[in-house]
């Protein structure tokens, strides 16, 4: 087996996400095929890259000596295709890509940017995972990202990037059923949900340290089952599961969707682009366009609007922050 570049990005991809399954979740492959992959680059190298562990991959000291010679070659690689994108840009046609963890603010932002922009090429990467966007944004394949960031888990935020802060602490709220006793109330402690079972997406970054955070502060351990967000609604609307959400989700049929008690659990929204990028639109107009999308579904949400009248109509909105030292770690926003 000869190596290609394809394999030194996927070795770079598992040692930037810290994981196999959420490096084939950015590489778009999936994870048995990349651990196969794996599997062949260890085999033709002679030794194993990674010590498999329950907390991830990381690089063994082969894979330390792999990973120093792939980067710059992949980084290389990169910037050739950059460099013909850039040459052939007048041909094609403006195209702007941006990406974003799940929010339904993302539909009027497009919306918005296919208005100001009607002649550009306007796609969109959704991606659970924050870290992965980022370095998306860091490389080239993204022009921008609209990412969460849990409190008490930063996110690994590239060298290079400039966050557009949209929410300084956007609190989380909890989707239960509507025949639930606690829906009943407008505010729900989190130990009132002792003996639910939570919906946990173990594949969002920062879920884990966040739930764990807020059930330890209020003295529980709940049953956990792992699951897909998108896909709760059923067995939260069937009273087998209560799940945190978005302030801003919308309620279905038989569901309730209620702040928590003193708001333990929070996300830091932010856009973030690169300091020399130029896109179709400016970091500014991306971030207005973004910014009107959120307000008008913040303020569309019943529950959230009765959260922001009781605090004042209060979110930080419109912070620019510059690029910060990458700090080690990584809930929905």
């Amino acid at each position: 087996m000869e190596l290609e570049v394809r394999h030194l990005r996927a070795l770079c991809a598992i040692a930037d996400t810290g994981s196999v399954r959420k490096a084939a979740r950015q590489l778009g492959m999936t994870q048995p095929s990349l651990t196969t992959q794996l599997h062949r680059i260890e085999k033709a190298l002679g030794g194993q890259l990674f010590f498999r562990e329950p907390t991830g991959s990381r690089p063994t000291p082969l894979g330390h000596a792999v990973l120093c010679r792939a980067r710059p070659i992949v980084a290389e690689m990169r910037a050739l295709i950059d460099e013909i994108a850039s040459a052939s840009h007048h041909e094609r046609g403006a195209r702007l890509h941006i990406g974003s963890t799940n929010s339904p603010a993302v539909a009027g932002w497009l919306r918005r940017l296919r208005v100001r922009l009607p002649e550009t090429d306007t796609t969109i990467r959704a991606d659970v995972s924050a870290n992965a966007l980022l370095h998306m944004v860091a490389t080239g394949q993204l022009d921008a990202a609209f990412v969460h960031e849990v409190e008490g888990a930063p996110l690994r935020v590239p060298d290079g990037l400039v966050e557009h802060e949209l929410v300084a602490r956007e609190p989380q709220f909890i989707a239960l059923a509507d025949s639930h006793p606690a829906a009943a109330r407008a505010v729900v402690r989190v130990a009132d949900l002792a003996d639910d079972q939570w919906m946990v997406d173990p594949t969002v970054d920062g879920e884990w340290a966040g739930l764990r955070r807020i059930w330890a502060a209020a003295g529980i351990t709940p049953r956990v089952v792992h699951g897909d967000y998108l896909t709760a609604v059923d067995l939260v609307t069937a009273g087998e599961v209560v799940t945190p959400c978005q302030p801003t989700a919308r309620s279905r049929h038989g569901m309730a969707i209620r702040p928590l008690y003193g708001d333990p659990l929070a996300v830091r929204l932010f856009m973030a682009c690169r300091q020399d990028a130029t896109p179709a639109a400016s970091a500014d107009d991306l971030f207005a366009d973004l910014t009107a999308s959120y307000m008008e579904i913040a303020w569309a949400s019943e529950a959230y609007r009765a959260w922001l009248v009781r605090h004042d109509g209060l979110l930080s909105v419109g912070i620019q922050v510059p690029c910060r030292a990458t700090p080690s770690g990584s809930f929905p926003a």
